[in-house]
Parts: structure tokens; sequence; C-alpha cells
């Protein structure tokens, strides 16, 4: 039997020692590169945020393994885990672009993992100081506050949120529903972090959220925020969603049938 709350209790230590790490960084000079896909960045403060959560965890939990953004040697790419130890599912800094162009919009996640299920979400803005935390079965909080999805179930008056794939060759799908919300009369946001739009959703700030293309790392702490803050998510067919699959819609329930009825045509 894993310790939960041991487990939660550092996944918030490490997001806010990393949390810091990036505030230190934002806004200063560093170096940035560009990974596979165009304007796909990567800068030193991923990097350093990335090892110090790791590091972090590695002193409390040395067995524990690691699926992270960043590759480096504690990183282990296998989507199947197949061990009884615990899985840290990183992203040390959802929003690299709007980090490396100095817009205050990005995030720690952390998630933990057992047997492919998500036991554990901490997502970390750390210019607002706002911690979303989700225990499996314990519900989602926002500071220590409980949070909940919103109980809009007209589509006319939803407000949403989505994001745009890095590989252009897979835009043209978003960009249609991106179109259809938008000639709904539909508020239309794109933030730049899917760890942060997962996180409003379950806050009730949107209604529902969609993306295609996204990592593991990306969407895993977000999942479980939503989805204890007595929200939906599924593929865009409805079908279960897995944190490997290529497309998620995420909703307050109430409007789901609506969205995946849209995202279908």
């Amino acid at each position: 039997m894993k310790d939960n709350k041991k487990i939660k209790e550092i996944a918030i230590k490490s997001a806010l020692i990393a949390g810091e790490i990036l505030r230190t960084g934002f806004g200063t000079c560093f170096n940035i590169e560009n990974k596979e896909g165009k304007n796909n960045l990567v800068t030193e403060y991923d990097i350093r945020a990335q090892e110090a959560i790791i590091k972090s965890i590695k002193a409390e939990f040395p067995s524990h393994i690691f699926l992270a953004e960043e590759e480096n040697e504690d990183v282990n790419y296998d989507p199947i885990n197949v061990t009884d130890e615990v899985r840290w599912i990183i992203d040390p800094l959802d929003g690299t672009v709007n980090f490396a162009h100095s817009i205050p919009i990005f995030s720690v996640s952390i998630a933990a993992e057992l047997h492919n299920e998500v036991i554990c979400g901490v997502i970390y803005q750390p210019l607002l100081n706002e911690l979303f935390v989700a225990e499996k079965g314990k519900g989602a909080l926002l500071n220590d506050q409980p949070i909940y999805v919103t109980k809009n179930a007209d589509l006319d008056t939803a407000f949403c949120v989505t994001g745009f794939p890095y590989s252009v060759e897979y835009i043209s799908r978003t960009l249609n529903f991106f179109t259809h919300f938008v000639k709904n009369g539909n508020p239309v946001r794109r933030l730049g972090s899917a760890a942060l739009d997962l996180a409003y959703v379950a806050a009730g700030r949107f209604d529902f959220f969609w993306e295609e293309r996204l990592n593991p790392w990306d969407v895993a702490a977000g999942k479980l925020l939503v989805e204890e803050a007595g929200g939906k998510i599924t593929q865009y067919n409805g079908e279960k969603y897995s944190i490997f699959d290529k497309n998620i819609i995420a909703t307050n329930g109430l409007l789901h049938n609506h969205c995946i009825n849209i995202l279908n045509k």
C-alpha cells in the first residue's frame, strides 16, 4: 500500500521548488533552443526545474520512476508502467513559449501514477501563487479550498479554451472546431498551457477544453483535477481517455455530449 498522503506532500513540495526557479528566471536573459516541431521551445529553466523536481522526489522515493518532458538519465519513456513502483509524470514548465517571451501564463505540472492510474496531481502557477491539487477519490483544491466544474448546461453561453499542435499537419481539425465555436458566438481562449487549461476547467473558470497531439506530461495532473472536481474527460469520439491518447475533450459533464456531437461531425 503506497503512502498517498506522503506522495501528495512531496508533489506539492516539488512543484513549489520548481515554481520558485521559474519565478526567479521569468523575464531574465536565458538560453532558448528549439525541439522537434515548429516553435517548440525549451529553455534552461525547463531543464533546471525538471532536475530540481526529480531530485526532490528521489530524496524521498529513490525507487520511483519518471516520465518527463525533458530527456535525462532519470527519465523512462516506456509508456507502460509494469512495475509496482509509482511513476511520476512531470512537465517542469508547461507554457515554455509564453515563458520565453515573458508572457506570464505558464505552470508546473506533476502527477503520480500507479498501475496506469493517476493517484495525485499538482499544477502550480508560480506568478499567481495558485496551487491546484487533486488526490484520487478526495476531490480537487485550489490553495486548500475545494473547487468544482461549472453547472452550465447551455452550449451557446459556454466559455471554452483550446490549444494548437506544434506539428502543422495536425492543425486543420482543431481550426475547424475553433471556427465552429467562434461562429456560434462562444468566447474561445488559447492560453498556451494545457495544464492550466485543465486546471481552469476544474476550477469552473472554463466550461470545456479540447486539444490534439498532447503528451502525458501535459495532461496527467489536469485530468485528475477535472475528474475530482466533478468534470468528465474522454476522447473526441466519447471513448475512455488515456493520458497517452492523442485527443482530449474535458468538460463540466453537462456539456459533454453536446461537445462530442460537434467534434465528431
